[in-house]
């Protein structure tokens, strides 16, 4: 009977002692993030050549015998994730006042001395009605500013391409378009 009673009591304690035994659970999960990416290029909001005008003044004999250079920053802001060139074009052959013409060709736009973030090789462009490349291969980036400098040189100023037209204000429109490379 003694034996009885210590299997019983072994018995009683295993079971006690087993039921308080708690195994650890696995806990863990598995989630995958996907990052997806388009090529895109756009010209900034903030561009001062968005929308804006460069106004050249020719009020004395001084003003049409020298240089008259006017900069303009951040007068392109772009992004792009590819290299890219950027391409300017007048939208016609002359600057127009009703029926008064004066040939696009007096203006050259080119990159200012301080440039910007805008990395490639740039060029002085006189400008014409076709697209002629300003920056070619530029590195890729976010937000690339690009400081312009828009001339009219004496040469152009003091000859009959400007001397003896009417009074008024001629006007042009630039375009400038950011391709991919």
């Amino acid at each position: 009977m003694t034996k009885q009673i210590v299997i019983t009591a072994f018995t009683i304690g295993a079971m006690i002692l087993g039921t308080n035994h708690v195994q650890a659970q696995n806990t863990t999960a598995t989630t995958t993030v996907n990052i997806t990416l388009n090529d895109v290029i756009s010209i900034d909001a903030g561009s001062t050549a968005i929308g804006n005008t460069v106004d050249f003044n020719y009020v004395t004999a001084a003003d049409y015998n020298s240089d008259q250079t006017i900069t303009k920053a951040n007068s392109l802001k772009v992004t792009s994730t590819k290299n890219f060139n950027v391409k300017v074009k007048a939208g016609g052959a002359n600057f127009m006042n009703g029926t008064n013409l004066i040939p696009v060709n007096v203006l050259t736009i080119k990159a200012a001395t301080a440039a910007g973030t805008m990395g490639g090789t740039k060029s002085a462009v006189v400008l014409s009605a076709t697209d002629q490349t300003l920056v070619s291969n530029a590195p890729l980036g976010s937000a690339l500013t690009l400081n312009l400098d828009y001339t009219i040189p004496a040469a152009k100023s003091s000859s009959s391409d400007i001397l003896g037209k009417p009074a008024g204000t001629y006007t042009q429109t630039v375009t400038y378009t950011a391709t991919a490379l």
